[in-house]
């Protein structure tokens, strides 16, 4: 059963465990926070076109993914600046990613501007080098969402959240993907953000249903936590101490309504598997 740590939040993406906290950001209070397994929350910055993605480059430098200008913003001295511009590439807004070892960031975007009545349409996984440098890593991807990449560093998964599947690529010494092919179809889930666990299983965020599914490479589904009535799951993070507290973005609905309705929630679980790879 899901216990809530935080409430009264707008809409929470990006949940990461980083230096004994939670980090996550607010789509619409614009903000990056970070809480403490006991509660206490700090704003770390404000990202007025709405923050989503993060993670850290290997000297520690937070990365941002700010949505609407599609940006990929770096923090330095408490202040954002432009890591690189993502407007030729992202098609519609831009969500979440995932920074490996190196310091390159995959960067996924909606394709399409979906609270403005846009048709749906394919949207391309960019790479972000550590320099700035940006390049189309994939693309025909269905609504490129959560991303993992494992211990090894040699495998990267998708959620393709239209596309109802986790869809995995190999890595190339230089961050190029290649072999791409379905890790597991999900009919009928819409997958959203995903992490990751020591046991090579995947734990998957259904933005539509009622609950977050513990999922196999191949799609078998092994554990299901209900997110209680009228709920969602929108992101998950494995974090704490020892990376078995699954930390959960939950929320009664997506979308600009959710400004105001302040229903958001971080709640968490524990479970048996340690988190592994990155995030």
């Amino acid at each position: 059963m899901l216990t809530t740590l935080l409430d009264g939040l707008t809409f929470t993406e990006g949940p990461r465990w980083h230096d004994g906290r939670l980090w996550f950001s607010d789509f619409y209070t614009q903000r990056v926070l970070a809480v403490t397994p006991e509660g206490r929350v700090e704003t770390i910055l404000e990202v007025p076109p709405r923050p989503s993605g993060l993670g850290w480059l290997p000297d520690g430098t937070l990365l941002v993914v700010s949505m609407l200008d599609r940006r990929l913003l770096r923090v330095e001295g408490g202040k954002p600046r432009l890591h690189a511009d993502l407007a030729s590439m992202a098609t519609g807004p831009c969500n979440d990613m995932v920074v490996d070892a190196r310091g390159r960031a995959y960067v996924g975007n909606f394709g399409f501007d979906r609270h403005r009545g846009e048709p749906p349409r394919a949207a391309a996984l960019a790479r972000v080098d550590p320099d700035g440098t940006v390049t189309r890593a994939a693309e025909g991807l269905e609504f490129p969402n959560g991303t993992v990449i494992t211990p090894d560093g040699r495998t990267l998964v998708v959620a393709e959240t239209m596309g109802q599947r986790l869809t995995a690529f190999d890595v190339g010494a230089d961050g190029a993907l290649t072999g791409r092919r379905v890790w597991a179809a999900l009919d009928g889930v819409f997958p959203d953000g995903i992490c990751l666990d020591a046991e090579g299983a995947i734990w998957v965020s259904d933005a539509r249903g009622p609950d977050l599914l513990r999922v196999r490479e191949g799609g078998t589904i092994d554990r299901r936590i209900p997110t209680g009535p009228g709920r969602h799951a929108f992101a998950c993070i494995l974090g704490g101490a020892d990376r078995r507290t699954l930390y959960v973005c939950t929320c009664t609905g997506s979308g600009p309504a959710m400004a105001d309705k302040r229903d958001g929630r971080i709640e968490s679980v524990r479970v048996d598997a340690p988190g592994a790879g990155l995030p």
